[in-house]
């Protein structure tokens, strides 16, 4: 696992949230890099034990670029989808569900009434129904990536020793030198191949802990169409419905 510790340092407008940059300290980082996420959200990934006026400087040295990347993304970004969403798809397992409201009194409840459908029961959803939904979410991730990873296990002669699906925004997946390998639950809004690539790839790191020529040959062995697929999974996030981090403010 690459994360050491998330930081943020208030460099930019402090009156926009998304323009402070958060600082991700990655053991597996070389020099500093920086990314600016559709929205606008800024990250710099630092090698360990950078002081922060190494980041300060090299933030002050790119400010220019990032400020440009920023307002080209927010000038793009398009205005987030009507919530409650009519259907959810979850492509990565081949699942299309349906999400019907039933007013009524009492709390915001959600339940599955049958095969492919959901409702969600009691006052206006509001706020209360997104975590619920995230919460579903992870559930069909365990449900469904836990025998893919084990039938692909099986199938490389790789082992790890358990799995944990978080949800995160800026990582689709790591693995711990323990071999817990972590995968983020908006995988399911993947293309079946590419969450196979993800599998694999995190599969590949309880040999290798690094992105070393040894990693590459191993992946490619069982995955030879590995680099289009990792292009595809680092634009993944697109496919990702807001509701999974926005909570509607």
């Amino acid at each position: 696992m690459s994360d050491v510790a998330t930081t943020q340092i208030s460099l930019f407008d402090a009156r926009d949230a998304t323009s402070v940059p958060t600082v991700r300290h990655s053991r597996r980082a070389r020099r500093l890099s920086v990314r600016v996420f559709p929205g606008g959200r800024v990250e710099v990934v630092v090698p360990p034990r950078t002081p922060e006026r190494t980041v300060r400087e090299f933030l002050e040295l790119h400010q220019d670029w990032i400020e440009a990347r920023r307002q080209h993304a927010q000038r793009d970004r398009p205005p987030p989808p009507a919530f409650p969403p009519a259907a959810i798809e979850l492509p990565a397992f081949c699942e299309s569900w349906s999400l019907r409201a039933v007013p009524g009194p009492g709390r915001v409840r959600l339940a599955q009434v049958a095969a492919g459908e959901l409702e969600h029961r009691g006052e206006p959803a509001g706020r209360a129904l997104r975590p619920m939904l995230r919460a579903w979410v992870r559930a069909r991730c365990v449900a469904q990536l836990g025998p893919w990873l084990d039938a692909l296990a099986r199938e490389t002669g790789l082992c790890y020793a358990r799995m944990a699906i978080r949800r995160q925004r800026t990582r689709w997946g790591s693995c711990s030198t323990r071999g817990t390998i972590s995968l983020n639950a908006s995988l399911a809004f993947q293309r079946p191949a590419v969450v196979r690539y993800l599998l694999l790839h995190e599969l590949a790191h309880t040999r290798h802990m690094n992105h070393a020529a040894g990693f590459w040959r191993l992946v490619a062995q069982h995955e030879p169409g590995w680099r289009s697929l990792d292009r595809e999974l680092t634009g993944g996030w697109r496919h990702v419905p807001h509701w999974m981090f926005d909570d509607g403010d």
